[in-house]
């Protein structure tokens, strides 16, 4: 099998900082290589700038927040769960355009968890997937089945956090 006929499909989850982190560093290595690589998040709202999206503007890599921010706060959970939907489509539409190597869909257990997206149909679309396309998941508490159906999963546990002393988040560092 051709490198270009490999492909994983990997979940960074759990309460510990670093997964998106992890998934950008995927994205950058992949990148590095030549490989053509996209970033959909659903939960990063769309009028951010991020420092993600800054640096992918930068290197051409197309990054696209789909949410409204922190969904938790929602006060409209019915147009949460409609932009989770859009950013659905917009991930399959990526994943099957034959245009991309890597796609991350960064914060994708959230909508899974909440119940705004059909787990069975996302995890039956991500695992027959089109040869050579690896997918990173990102978020908390990602779903067994999501688990069962990866091929690499890596869980982040908060050992010590700077906020707990009162420490806000840093840009560049955090964000």
């Amino acid at each position: 099998m051709s490198p270009a006929e490999r492909s994983l499909f990997i979940v960074f989850t759990g309460h510990g900082k670093g997964k998106t982190t992890a998934a950008l560093g995927v994205l950058l290595r992949a990148w590095g290589h030549g490989l053509r690589v996209a970033m959909i998040s659903f939960v990063k709202a769309k009028s951010g700038n991020w420092g993600e999206q800054k640096a992918a503007r930068k290197m051409g890599v197309e990054v696209i927040a789909s949410g409204r921010g922190f969904t938790w706060l929602s006060k409209d959970l019915q147009e949460d769960k409609t932009l989770a939907e859009d950013g659905w489509r917009l991930a399959q539409e990526r994943i099957s355009s034959g245009l991309y190597d890597a796609v991350i869909l960064d914060e994708l257990t959230y909508p899974l968890s909440y119940g705004w997206l059909p787990l069975p149909e996302v995890i039956d679309f991500l695992v027959n997937r089109p040869r050579g396309v690896s997918i990173i998941v990102t978020g908390r508490d990602a779903p067994q089945p999501l688990i069962d159906a990866a091929d690499l999963v890596t869980e982040m546990r908060e050992v010590k956090h700077p906020f707990e002393a009162g420490v806000k988040a840093l840009p560049g560092i955090d964000f």
